[in-house]
């Protein structure tokens, strides 16, 4: 496996260039590749007036143009898809030229597998597969932002663990990502000691990511900002069963190096967590309440979160869940006050993401939402 020295040779051309680490690797991959500028795909988003009456509008826009993209989970379908079968798109060139054409400029991918009979063949997740997504992301424009892929199991880690983690952060160093991460909570446990644990693995990642010159980062569901135990009487196993009323996510920020360590807020499942997560037995035994906020919490800790999942969902009170997910832009989750209250809008990186958007009656369902989503999250402005 290739590691992340430089040659002399390459050190002191990369000095001249003015270029750090990373960006030399990505550069070289780039023209090695066959990379070209591409044109700019796909116009101005058109709204109706029942958009900006949901807080669209002709003031400035809130993601800049360049910051608009998509976890291409919500077109697994059409990555996945059999090239040989269909005239719609498949493969991920195929789904890049698509998103491409209309407006995107970023993705997250989730994994490197497609269809076996799409360029490239079923799996790309290889240096030499690295590469020729590259030169795909360059001929139309796009960058890639992020992975949820492999993240070591073991702890401490074990070397075949190892190894494959710092293949991924080349793979991603090849691809020109800033960020690396994973679709899944640090830990899925209630526990301080489990958090405690889970922190201390984080920040050792983190720092072999950061040497690498990636971001790495971990995502919530809504399991994760629930309350941590961390006190009050014993259970038989001898686990605290109260709370201090801090979340999990909230003390696994505090617990690890700001440095290193990075979240995804996943905004859909932060608002199911609020719906849910409300009340808290604290020490002494008394219920209290504390409602969640997630544009607050992001406000306070808004270089930890580099990314978000821009998710949107109809209320549904009987779910359990409070929402049901439902194409970005038409739900009833309010991102204009959630991207106006963030700010740092050449910061953050949403990602439109539909967890349901395939369908198995209508195979071309995923980018047709994907094409709403694009339009929609171009389409928010501030208020004047």
């Amino acid at each position: 496996m290739t590691d992340f020295h430089d040659t002399p040779a390459d050190e002191a051309l990369r000095q001249r260039l003015g270029l750090n680490r990373r960006r030399f690797l990505s550069t070289c991959t780039a023209v090695a590749a066959g990379g070209i500028a591409a044109p700019v795909f796909g116009a101005a988003p058109s709204f109706a007036q029942s958009q900006t009456e949901r807080g669209h509008g002709h003031g400035r826009e809130l993601v800049p143009a360049k910051k608009r993209g998509i976890i291409l989970y919500t077109v697994r379908d059409a990555t996945g898809r059999d090239p040989l079968a269909t005239t719609l798109p498949s493969g991920f060139r195929e789904v890049f030229k698509e998103l491409a054409r209309y407006g995107y400029k970023q993705v997250e991918f989730a994994g490197y597998g497609q269809h076996a009979n799409a360029p490239g063949g079923a799996t790309l997740e290889s240096v030499a597969g690295a590469k020729l997504l590259r030169s795909w992301l360059d001929e139309y424009g796009l960058r890639a932002q992020g992975n949820h892929g492999f993240i070591p199991g073991s702890w401490p880690l074990s070397q075949p663990d190892l190894d494959t983690f710092k293949k991924h952060l080349e793979i991603a160093n090849i691809l020109g990502m800033d960020h690396m991460g994973t679709g899944g909570d640090p830990t899925n446990s209630s526990y301080k000691a489990d958090w405690d644990v889970a922190a201390d693995k984080w920040n050792a990642m983190g720092d072999i990511a950061r040497k690498a010159g990636i971001k790495l980062y971990t995502h919530n569901h809504d399991a994760a900002y629930g309350f941590l135990l961390d006190g009050g009487p014993l259970d038989a196993q001898g686990r605290p069963t109260r709370s201090s009323g801090i979340r999990r996510l909230e003390y696994f920020l505090k617990a690890t190096d700001p440095r290193s360590v990075w979240l995804e807020m996943d905004i859909y499942w932060a608002h199911v967590a609020q719906y849910k997560f409300h009340t808290y037995t604290a020490h002494d035994g008394s219920q209290r309440k504390k409602v969640f906020d997630p544009a607050a919490l992001v406000s306070r800790n808004n270089k930890r979160y580099p990314l978000f999942h821009a998710k949107d969902g109809t209320r549904n009170d009987t779910s359990g869940q409070g929402y049901d997910m439902v194409a970005f832009g038409e739900g009833v989750i309010d991102y204009r006050t959630f991207f106006s209250r963030v700010g740092e809008k050449n910061y953050h990186n949403p990602m439109v993401e539909q967890d349901n958007a395939p369908s198995g009656t209508d195979p071309g369902q995923s980018l047709k939402l994907a094409k709403i989503g694009y339009d929609n999250l171009a389409a928010l402005r501030k208020k004047r």
